[in-house]
């Protein structure tokens, strides 16, 4: 269980520890049914692994494989014997996208094809996905609105803003405003990257970009006008996954920090409201996907034995 106390040291701490990553990933493009694109990075090749049980990880707002929740999970899936792979979101694997699209916390179709996907081209094999993040909340609404029908077999979710609103907010208060700040700069930084190479494939240009100074002004401008919502506030009400999680079907471990400086309470799920096959575990500590244990000298990531210890039960049988 995670031990320190200090919520930030929580959640930056893993980016300190996981600086360089563990594996040399096996990439491979997947073309879109839109001829659209997204990168996979796979812990090997899957040509000869597809045997092996699968864990698909989604990653979180402006994440990657780089991120260190991300390859830290894929490589204790590769000592497992587990075959793991990051589905970048659409412009996230370092090459803008073509469209006049990218992704956003509800946006389940590029996950559903590449499950259909996996499934078709490497056959069947039992299948989880973990999702960090903005990707937990993804995949939370995707277990929702999918039910008996998802083809995985268990997820994972870990520290989701399954209330998009408040947790838009909380991010615009306090100490939590610097990492609205950080996460705002990447979001531009890749939209003024897409486009340079792509003019006008998202309903600003650059000046009106740079004029952009909350999440939720992005979410306004671009976020809820590439994807056909009213506004940020019709996006947030329309892809917040907490009112999905009763029709979720497939087992389910959800994974929030009390002390998490980009969530507020109302992402915390009513038990009573909980189908049997949801766990919910909300520890003290841990911050924003951190869940750092031991000390400072002798850290231990303590999601990378978790996430595992859970999943073997649907992966090793």
């Amino acid at each position: 269980m995670p031990g320190m106390s200090n919520a930030h040291l929580q959640t930056l701490l893993p980016r300190l520890l996981r600086r360089r990553l563990m594996l040399q990933p096996h990439w491979q493009r997947l073309t879109l049914p839109d001829s659209d694109f997204v990168d996979l990075a796979w812990s090997e090749d899957p040509a000869g692994a597809r045997h092996k049980p699968r864990v698909v990880i989604f990653h979180g707002l402006e994440g990657s494989v780089n991120s260190p929740y991300a390859h830290g999970l894929l490589q204790a899936c590769q000592q497992r014997g587990w075959l793991g792979v990051v589905m970048h979101f659409r412009g996230c694997s370092g090459e803008p996208n073509r469209l006049t699209r990218i992704y956003h916390s509800g946006e389940t179709g590029d996950a559903a094809f590449f499950l259909q996907w996996l499934r078709d081209e490497w056959g069947t094999a039992p299948t989880a996905a973990v999702g960090f993040s903005l990707g937990g909340n993804m995949l939370s609404v995707l277990l929702g609105e999918q039910g008996n029908n998802c083809l995985l077999d268990a997820g994972v979710v870990v520290s989701a803003p399954l209330m998009l609103e408040p947790c838009s907010a909380k991010l615009e208060q306090g100490f939590s405003r610097l990492y609205q700040r950080y996460l705002l700069n990447q979001l531009k930084q890749n939209a003024r990257r897409k486009l340079l190479v792509w003019p006008g494939t998202l309903p600003v240009d650059l000046a009106q970009l740079k004029k952009l100074k909350r999440l939720r002004d992005f979410d306004d401008a671009i976020t809820a006008k590439a994807h056909g919502f009213l506004d940020a506030t019709d996006y947030y009400h329309r892809c917040s996954a907490l009112p999905l999680l009763p029709n979720v079907h497939k087992p389910l471990l959800i994974i929030h920090a009390q002390d998490d400086p980009f969530m507020t309470d109302e992402v915390i799920p009513d038990p009573a409201l909980l189908p049997a096959c949801v766990t919910y575990q909300l520890t003290r500590y841990g911050g924003h996907v951190g869940f750092v244990g031991g000390t400072l000298r002798r850290p231990q990531m303590w999601l990378e034995h978790r996430i595992p210890q859970w999943l073997s039960t649907w992966l090793d049988n």
